[in-house]
């Protein structure tokens, strides 16, 4: 404060007439008193009456706040010398909250046993449950979502340093560059193994999260779907479907818990994965699901709920109870939206080919990805351990929102990487300071695979070649396809902004005769809004003679999946091939080869769902680049197969029993969960109390335990 004084014109602690150096001190130690005071005591209070305020705007309340509480100290001191413009008190007060965070978390650490007591304090007054010293280990998945398992595991090598010299020809390297992701390099191969899963063909966060975190993910054919009983077009991101389909989930997992499973697998965790052990035990955070988790951070099936009590709203009350969070968080979410608006313009200098338009208020959608989310999340996990808790789920997002716009191995994404890296190590350094052991899981729920967008390669949207097929109009000019990126519905929550909501029209249909074309990463749905049920492929060819031909002839299309009334669920691909799912006939060059093993039966699993679209679009694959072509505006895509996007990975620790046995192949999200509920069990189950006397006082911390 008194550094800012000097420095600052509008801002004094004398008065007009001047003072000594020992009355200016004294007028600052209690300016800054009473404001540390008001901090502690009036902040909170006012994070909690302000939940309802979108996360955006909050962010810009928290400078103008911190300046009233400013002015409101400087005007109780008594010795009447503080005076401040308020401009100049929003930023004396940002300044003061900022070096106050600081300093405090440098003399913590140069403390280690202090820095453990204030934890458990921390904990403590959060009403964390007592955990006995003998406490089964707990368990934390960490879920980096869209990270493939092929760039996780590059992420972890050593990199060769670009220059060098040569010598008798041989070019030698000046030094190696450590791992990108260099905590989790340090796990690999020593504390922790890594294998690959394969996901189902809808490879995209709703239908891989809905089955690991509630055990079935059937019905889920894409991203986005059109549903003809309702006329409506469910999309994976949106609150009111993310609600509906953890409910059907659940009520398939009801049905099943009396009987066995498919193929006498044990059938999915009733409630979900998270539904185990007392209540407040388990917790979700920064997912699309709840996972049956009671202790909720930014849930998206919740955030439907417009009650005043929103529970997955209180990870951000959690988190911005402490200005000094607020603003830095903020602060960091201004420089992540100016290096946005910088690698986009470079991108555009540098001509760099596949691009796609990063403009509007994508740099604001990242911002809030990569660091308000991200903050929250971590902060809300390491609450979790503090208090724990026996299992938690979260959701990183930021390399996926990232990846869709620059590329899954873009040096932009690298850096986001980097970011995910250190987010870990954070956690796994709070995990030594929990009153319990904690295990760390790392996985994703699919990868990405690269390549330019349809619309970039071909010159047209894929309604315009569907409606081209279908002897219909198409417009000369090139329309956008919405991008399907989960972020940016999850901002529009934190907003408070109503779901934006997608009917027949999208995709350029209109009500009646014309198709609904959805594009869903690389994967394409066209529904007949005007035909009930399936519509069969004999009734496609009298209708529309020129469809199939037109889709399966065309070189950024794949495979074409429809039903025939004669051969059920057919692959139609280039030249007249067929593969007939039900029977494993093949016609010609069977479509799916270029798709590896474990296509046909996925494929055929999605074929079967009440609510997959008549026609269901693939588009092409070139294993050779690992290149497809997105229907979306985007250069790093998922949602259907082919390439990086259907091999998602899992990094357990040591002490767990192994996913799979050797040499088998960990296929489908449905899996995971069998595997996760295991490990779960596998830790001990729920938390273990002590009495209540002993309850009363903060938990002592013992010997550090280090994360599994």
């Amino acid at each position: 404060m008194l550094i800012l004084a000097g420095a600052l014109p509008d801002f004094r602690l004398q008065s007009p007439d001047g003072d000594s150096a020992t009355n200016i001190a004294v007028t600052a130690a209690i300016g800054a008193g009473v404001f540390g005071v008001l901090s502690a005591l009036v902040w909170p209070v006012l994070v909690r009456a302000l939940l309802l305020v979108p996360a955006f705007v909050l962010g810009l309340l928290v400078f103008f706040l911190n300046g009233s509480l400013l002015l409101i100290a400087l005007s109780l001191n008594p010795t009447g010398r503080g005076e401040a413009n308020p401009e100049t008190a929003v930023v004396v007060a940002a300044v003061m909250s900022a070096a106050s965070s600081a300093t405090s978390t440098a003399l913590a650490v140069r403390d280690d046993g202090a820095y453990r007591r204030r934890l458990a304090r921390l904990a403590y007054r959060r009403g964390a449950p007592a955990v006995s010293p003998d406490a089964a280990p707990g368990i934390v998945f960490l879920q980096l979502d869209g990270v493939g398992h092929d760039v996780l595991h590059a992420a972890l090598q050593e990199r060769e340093r670009a220059g060098g010299r040569s010598i008798g020809g041989q070019r030698l390297l000046a030094h190696r560059l450590p791992p990108v992701m260099e905590t989790v390099a340090s796990w690999h191969g020593t504390s922790h193994r890594l294998i690959p899963w394969r996901t189902d063909w809808s490879s995209q966060t709703g239908a891989s999260q809905l089955g690991i975190l509630h055990g079935s993910n059937e019905d889920v054919p894409a991203f986005r779907w059109y549903e003809k009983e309702t006329g409506e077009v469910m999309v994976c991101s949106h609150p009111s479907t993310a609600l509906e389909l953890e409910r059907r989930a659940a009520a398939r997992a009801d049905c099943a818990a009396g009987a066995d499973g498919a193929d006498g697998e044990e059938p999915a965790a009733p409630g979900g994965l998270l539904a185990t052990g007392a209540p407040g035990d388990t917790a979700s955070r920064g997912n699309l699901f709840t996972g049956g988790a009671t202790q909720l951070a930014l849930v998206l099936s919740v955030a439907v709920r417009r009650q005043k009590k929103t529970r997955s709203r209180a990870g951000y009350f959690a988190y911005f109870s402490d200005p000094a969070n607020a603003s830095r968080t903020f602060a960091s979410f201004v420089a992540e939206a100016a290096r946005e608006v910088f690698q986009s313009v470079r991108s555009r200098l540098r001509r760099e080919t596949p691009r796609v338009g990063r403009g509007g208020l994508y740099p604001f959608v990242r911002a809030f990805a990569t660091v308000v989310s991200r903050d929250v999340v971590v902060a809300a996990v390491i609450g979790d351990m503090l208090a724990g808790r026996t299992a938690v789920y979260a959701d990183l997002v930021a390399y996926d929102e990232v990846a869709h716009y620059a590329g899954p191995r873009h040096r932009d994404t690298q850096q986001v990487l980097r970011r995910l890296d250190r987010s870990v190590a954070l956690i796994a350094k709070a995990a030594e300071h929990a009153p319990r052991p904690y295990r760390i899981v790392l996985l994703s729920d699919h990868g990405q695979s690269h390549g330019p967008t349809f619309a970039a390669a071909y010159g047209l949207t894929l309604a315009d070649l569907v409606r081209a097929g279908c002897g219909l109009p198409v417009s000369r000019r090139l329309r956008r396809t919405r991008s399907g990126a989960e972020a940016r519905t999850a901002a529009r929550a934190a907003l408070r902004r109503p779901e934006r909501r997608e009917g027949a029209d999208d995709g350029g249909a209109r009500r009646g005769m014309e198709p609904v074309v959805l594009g869903s990463g690389n994967l394409g749905l066209v529904s007949f809004p005007d035909l009930p049920g399936v519509v069969s492929r004999e009734t496609i060819e009298r209708r529309h003679p020129a469809l199939l031909p037109a889709l399966t002839e065309h070189p950024g299309v794949g495979f074409v999946l429809v039903r025939s009334e004669e051969h059920g669920p057919v692959v139609l691909g280039a030249d007249g091939a067929e593969h007939h799912l039900e029977t494993g006939k093949v016609v010609g060059t069977d479509p799916l080869l270029p798709f590896g093993p474990g296509a046909a039966e996925t494929v055929l699993r999605t074929a079967r769902f009440p609510h997959a679209a008549d026609l269901m679009v693939n588009s092409a694959y070139d294993p050779e680049t690992g290149t497809v072509h997105a229907f979306e505006d985007q250069i790093g895509s998922h949602g259907g197969l082919g390439g990086e996007q259907n091999r998602a990975f899992l990094l357990w620790p040591e002490g767990l029993t192994p996913p799979v046995a050797a040499g088998e192949t960990l296929a489908g999200a449905e899996s995971v969960h069998r595997v996760l509920r295991r490990w779960i069990g596998e830790c001990g189950g729920p938390v273990v109390l002590r009495a209540a006397a002993d309850r009363k006082r903060p938990p002592a911390v013992g010997k550090d335990r280090r994360a599994g």
